[in-house]
């Protein structure tokens, strides 16, 4: 009994040493993603301050802040998960302390009744309840009672020592967590602070080069390239929904092979039915297999058509879908989506419930997410100071995704629709107003 307690501690401990590993490993490559971006913020500052001041006047430096904004956005988000890691490994270690404290108070409970009774009583007692019995038959089953009892007891004891040691290293743990949540906590609002000011710099340049041709030009021509870099990247998304769905349609072919088989071999051998399907091995299922998020339990997009939300609550279309002829530039541009000016309410919503797929940084739109819908629909939303999801988050409809940001139009979320590679016109799709 002494080695099978021993062997129980031991396999605790060594499942604690085990588990730390691999949160010490897991901790190892969030802190190398952590400082990736860190890094790439830090180059993006010195190039700002390498430049002259009149090049940190211009629309290059707008677009070096709007990249520092959505890698501090991205990191951000990276802290506040793992800070809501933080929280539930916090909350399931308070809740483990809670139930060993309760199991301990009640085998203490326990044992000292029985040291009670072995004090009012005493050993000799129990041998003169055998001695006391009527018939040998009697006196068996008083004896076996008693070494049952015995026996319980003597286990109480050893769970009791075994929870007292699974609670100090609860509770050192516990500690440990805590520690953890304040440190990311406190980096969480450092990194705050520092998207504000770059919000702020970012701002004062794009006030000074509003009225600037060379650099509207420059914005005019960023924007162009990032419609192409939009749809390539819907194309990718697609591609990629399409070959997950490739795979789980050979999974699921493959099992259901796996299953006729079975049957088939049950039917030609029925007696060594039982042995076969005792020792078969596991079957694979969704969970085990990397598999697209699904929209299949979302409602239909296609039926939203005409009454469609808005992604912004009180804005109003300032460029169209298609041609669109900028008066400063005398120019003709092509808007694969809508331009909406956001007045009092900054808040950019998901206009249906969907998963987020892509969350991204593109030169002219700055911050993009992209939004999978039912029916292989997708809509994209940029120009955004502050992301609240990240990619895998299913939201629903009205679910807050971001901040408008501002470009030298102004707080304008650009905003499109797709199904699957063709580009549709929200116009059609949004509630009138």
């Amino acid at each position: 009994m002494v080695n099978a307690f021993k062997y129980i501690l031991l396999c605790f401990f060594c499942f604690v040493v085990t588990g730390s590993a691999q949160e010490k490993k897991q901790i190892e490559q969030k802190k190398v993603e952590l400082s990736g971006i860190k890094k790439e913020i830090a180059e993006l500052e010195a190039e700002i301050n390498s430049r002259a001041q009149k090049e940190k006047e211009s629309y290059a430096a707008v677009e070096n802040y709007s990249r520092q904004n959505f890698l501090l956005n991205k990191l951000i988000n990276k802290l506040r998960a793992e800070e809501k890691e933080k929280e539930d490994e916090i909350a399931a270690s308070s809740g483990e302390i809670v139930k060993l404290e309760k199991e301990i108070k009640q085998l203490k409970e326990n044992y000292s009744k029985y040291v009670l009774s072995i004090y009012k009583n005493g050993k000799a007692s129990e041998l003169a309840g055998l001695f006391d019995s009527k018939s040998l038959e009697q006196a068996v089953l008083r004896y076996k009672y008693l070494q049952k009892f015995s026996d319980s007891r003597e286990k109480d004891l050893k769970d009791l020592k075994l929870n007292k040691e699974k609670l100090i290293v609860i509770k050192s743990k516990l500690e440990s967590e805590k520690k953890e949540k304040e440190q990311l906590a406190g980096q969480k609002e450092t990194e705050e602070k520092q998207l504000e000011v770059k919000l702020t710099e970012g701002k004062k340049i794009l006030s000074k080069i509003r009225n600037d041709k060379a650099e509207l030009r420059k914005d005019l021509d960023a924007k162009r390239g990032a419609e192409i870099k939009i749809k390539n990247l819907i194309t990718k998304l697609i591609e990629d929904a399409e070959r997950k769905r490739k795979e789980e349609a050979e999974r699921l072919a493959k099992i259901e092979k796996e299953k006729a088989a079975r049957s088939k071999a049950v039917v030609k051998t029925p007696k060594a039915s039982k042995t076969e399907t005792s020792v078969s091995p596991k079957t694979e299922t969704a969970e085990d297999y990397d598999v697209d998020l699904s929209t299949s339990s979302f409602s239909s997009f296609s039926a939203l058509k005409g009454r469609l939300n808005w992604p912004v609550s009180g804005g109003k279309i300032i460029k169209k879908f298609g041609e669109n002829r900028n008066a400063k530039l005398n120019t003709v541009t092509l808007n694969y989506g809508v331009d909406i000016q956001a007045t009092a309410d900054f808040s950019v919503k998901s206009v249906a419930e969907g998963v987020v797929s892509a969350i991204d940084w593109i030169p002219g739109y700055g911050s993009i997410i992209i939004v999978t819908h039912k029916g292989d629909y997708r809509t994209v939303y940029s120009h955004l100071s502050e992301i609240h999801v990240k990619e895998g988050d299913k939201v629903k409809m009205g679910t807050v995704l971001a901040k408008v940001g501002e470009s030298v139009d102004g707080n304008i979320l650009h905003f499109e629709i797709w199904n699957s590679r063709t580009n549709q016109n929200p116009e059609i799709w949004l509630a009138r107003k």
